[in-house]
């Protein structure tokens, strides 16, 4: 068996809106594997968002606990989840983030100033076929394209594990599509452990493991004896 990268149990997130208590993960248990690709599916406000912000560091649990290779992430002050996400976590979001006035080279390569072992930048372009573009700035470029530059930029610090929002989310199917194989191959070539949020259900299909979320719970869990290329998937 592969090693376990994220191992969560009892993991819960309330807020508090008024009078009103607001349970966004009501208890998940979850292991996550080296290399796999995972697809969370489920409606908004089902807990996705808030699952991967807690594995990719960005919030605090309110109660349970969530080991990253074996590190109890729940114990960790604001500067340790700094320190971890700095070294080990890859974000994209739906909303590329990218700085107009820097070139996609200069974009990824914000990020390879401060990484521990980070790869050139133009390696991480070829990896999602930005070779060829190296050198032109945002506006310049699609919404795919510039997607695929903040894939390359969360890779290029080469981290343990790759987060992904609603990548997708943004973009029309043919565009989706290309930002789809993009992470695929990132997920093949460096056995980056990949979690990827939609609402878009034939996307499912892409992946090693499914995981249905409603009400703040895990409600499913499906494996896929044969993961289909990107470029086969239709919506």
């Amino acid at each position: 068996m592969a090693d376990i990268v994220f191992q969560a149990r009892g993991l819960t997130k309330s807020y508090r809106n008024g009078e009103i208590v607001v349970h966004a993960l009501a208890g998940v248990d979850l292991d996550l594997y080296a290399g796999e690709l995972v697809v969370l599916l489920g409606p908004s406000g089902s807990g996705k968002s808030t699952l991967l912000n807690i594995l990719g560091g960005l919030d605090h649990a309110t109660s349970g606990t969530v080991l990253f290779r074996g590190r109890n992430l729940t114990q960790l002050d604001d500067a340790g989840l700094t320190a971890y996400r700095r070294d080990h976590v890859g974000f994209v979001f739906q909303f590329y983030n990218l700085i107009p006035s820097l070139t996609a080279r200069e974009n990824v390569g914000l990020v390879t100033e401060i990484a521990k072992t980070p790869m050139k930048a133009e390696t991480a372009l070829e990896l999602v076929g930005l070779g060829s573009r190296m050198d032109h700035f945002p506006a310049q470029m699609s919404g795919g394209e510039q997607q695929r530059v903040a894939i390359a930029r969360a890779i290029a610090k080469q981290p343990d594990v790759l987060l992904c929002d609603e990548p997708t989310g943004a973009l029309d199917s043919k565009t989706g599509i290309k930002v789809l194989e993009a992470l695929a191959h990132v997920n093949r070539t460096l056995g980056t452990t990949t979690v990827l949020i939609t609402h878009n259900a034939a996307i499912r299909e892409m992946a090693n493991r499914v995981l249905m979320f409603g009400d703040g719970r895990i409600t499913a869990v499906s494996t896929n004896a044969t993961q289909r290329s990107p470029s086969e998937l239709t919506w």
